[in-house]
């Protein structure tokens, strides 16, 4: 494979770290009140104000190490976008995969976006960031998940389908206000997240297919050297 795709599906595969880290250790910073994943959005700990936050479900929001998320937003949203536009080739995927690709590379454009305009900076640019995400980047999942078979990216389907299933439906509860046990904050992340984690489950795999190869390679030449050494002794016993 290529440099630059393995450069590419190196990039998938470090979004999904970087964005946790960023979301535990941010939201470690907030003292009073404490961070909660079941009742504050991923947004949150972008917000660069203190304050009352939220008409639909009001709450205090006051994020000391908001630029460090909002980089680690901008950061993600990078690689997602690199990640797709340095393997776009080589994963292939025909019709379905290209649009699912798009859709999902808008996705990840939008991670970049929510860090660009925070929600208490530009509501309407982060809410577009939002859509972006949620809605948009899983239903590229779903219809990735239907990708030409044969292809790299057809070889991810059923994980494909299952986070863009996920993710749909963390989506659908989470604009129904509905925590479903985890809280509505919780049900935003079960939105949020599936195109991470599979960017970074598509990274994994490509890297270690393409070691995969260089070991059967290696392999196949030890193998041809070991024949040839055995063969030429043989073939002078017999003269």
């Amino acid at each position: 494979m290529p440099f630059h795709n393995r450069l590419g599906a190196l990039c998938w595969t470090l979004a999904a770290p970087l964005f946790l880290i960023a979301n535990v250790v941010v939201g470690l910073r907030w003292t009073d009140p404490a961070f909660s994943w079941a009742t504050n959005n991923v947004s949150d700990l972008g917000n660069v104000s203190c304050g009352v936050w939220d008409t639909t479900r009001p709450r205090y929001v006051c994020s000391p190490w908001h630029d460090a998320m909002n980089v680690a937003f901008v950061l993600t949203g990078v690689l997602l976008v690199a990640g797709f536009a340095l393997t776009w080739r080589h994963t292939g995927g025909g019709k379905a995969g290209s649009w699912g690709k798009a859709l999902m590379l808008l996705g990840g454009a939008g991670l970049g976006l929510a860090g660009a305009f925070p929600a208490d900076v530009d509501e309407n640019l982060h809410l577009l960031a939002a859509l972006l995400v949620i809605v948009i980047g899983n239903i590229g999942l779903l219809v990735a998940g239907f990708a030409r078979t044969g292809t790299p990216l057809a070889r991810l389907r059923w994980v494909t389908l299952g986070l863009g299933v996920l993710g749909t439906a963390g989506s659908v509860l989470f604009f129904a206000q509905q925590g479903a046990g985890i809280g509505v904050g919780g049900m935003e992340r079960v939105a949020v997240f599936p195109l991470s984690a599979w960017a970074c489950y598509a990274g994994i795999h490509l890297l270690t297919g393409v070691y995969r190869s260089r070991g059967s390679r290696k392999s196949l030449r030890l193998d041809g050297g070991v024949g040839g050494a055995g063969a030429a002794p043989s073939e002078s016993g017999r003269r």
